[in-house]
């Protein structure tokens, strides 16, 4: 686990000097989870009642805000269609990102890092922003020049030194990277330990569907975060008898930025390099996913898919949205019309579980072109 402790220029010297042809194997983390479910009935509801399962190793030092632990609402889309949508949008920050953001953010307070760097597009530098404010820790965080101004005010209110990059979300990436040659580097990415917080989604979601997993997950992808967390904590509680099978992971990109996609339905293994739009979902807008072969075989080995949804689709999914009044950020939307093209081909009914990754206020500029309003 201390191999995670590694400099960013540690791990700049494990890419190719070329963005869109990495070749390295992204670190894991050798851990058994542990579930015991009476013990964690009894604590409070909020993502480390699952303690044995999070690689941490000292309670003192955890650096939280009592979050996770979302409700779980039935939502109408259409005749005798229901799904399931965790509110993730409720997190501290107003997104799922708080989930990595914890479990990191307390490995670095263990490890003793005084200071971190970190590229995101808007959602996981406000919550690793928020987190390390909380642990005492300096924050940089680059950004692409196009991020919500919504964000960028969050992150610079906790206190962050915000850098913009010029370019697109690898462009930050990069800089960050190099910036980063003397000091942690807390990828949401690269670091593992997010993905350790990320996956108590697929805890939360069978422990309140009473120990069971549903038919199918319906999540946004773009770096996968999300869709690797989920891989790994269906597979654990798989793996400790809790649950009887996997989840289809379905995964949604938006037609003006779907590399994943694209890689899937072509038959491919490895993510191509593609000429982007921009969309709406910012959120997903990633063009080379560092771990794109990993996410294509998470979906695979549950025998799910990919979907593309047009910038259509996710306005015509936000307005439904917000006339049954939820405000979410583009994002979220663009995984509700997932489900909506998602259910065109079912054969039978499924149990469906999707998610609003975050709030609506973290993306006033892309909702006023929703809108249309000045």
């Amino acid at each position: 686990m201390h191999l995670l402790g590694l400099k960013s220029n540690q791990i700049y010297n494990l890419l190719t000097t070329d963005w869109h042809g990495i070749n390295f194997e992204p670190f894991e983390i050798i851990f058994k989870p542990a579930f015991d479910l009476a013990k964690i009935s009894s604590r409070p509801c909020n993502l480390w009642r699952y303690r044995e399962a999070i690689p941490i190793e000292k309670n003192a030092e955890l650096i939280t805000f009592n979050e996770g632990f979302t409700p779980l609402l039935s939502i109408g889309l259409g005749a005798n269609l229901t799904i399931l949508v965790k509110q993730e949008q409720l997190f501290s920050t107003g997104s799922y990102k708080d989930r990595g953001a914890t479990v990191l953010t307390s490995h670095m307070k263990q490890l003793g890092i005084s200071h971190l760097v970190q590229d995101s597009s808007g959602n996981a530098g406000a919550a690793i922003a928020a987190y390390a404010a909380k642990a005492n820790i300096k924050c940089d965080i680059f950004l692409p020049e196009e991020t919500s101004q919504a964000k960028l005010i969050q992150m610079a209110a906790y206190g962050a030194n915000i850098v913009k990059i010029p370019g697109t979300r690898q462009d930050a990436a990069l800089a960050a990277f190099e910036a980063a040659k003397n000091t942690y580097y807390a990828s949401h990415s690269f670091n593992p330990f997010f993905i350790q917080g990320t996956k108590t989604f697929a805890y939360e979601v069978c422990e309140q569907l009473h120990w069971k997993s549903p038919d199918s997950v319906v999540l946004p992808a773009g770096n996968g975060t999300l869709v690797l967390g989920c891989f790994l904590g269906f597979n654990e509680l798989a793996q400790a008898g809790i649950i009887s099978k996997i989840p289809k992971i379905i995964a949604v990109q938006a037609k003006n930025c779907n590399p994943l996609a694209q890689a899937f339905h072509n038959g491919l293994k490895e993510v191509q390099k593609i000429e982007a739009q921009p969309t709406l979902a910012e959120g997903i807008a990633i063009t080379h996913p560092i771990k794109g072969p990993q996410i294509i075989e998470a979906v695979l080995k549950t025998k799910g898919t990919f979907i593309s949804v047009s910038e259509a689709e996710i306005s015509s999914a936000w307005l439904q949205m917000a006339q049954k009044g939820f405000f979410i950020e583009p994002t979220s939307a663009a995984a509700i019309a997932g489900v909506t093209e998602y259910v065109k081909g079912l054969e039978k009914e499924e149990k469906i579980v999707t998610l609003f990754s975050g709030h609506g206020l973290k993306s006033l500029d892309k909702i006023e072109k929703i809108l249309k309003v000045i």
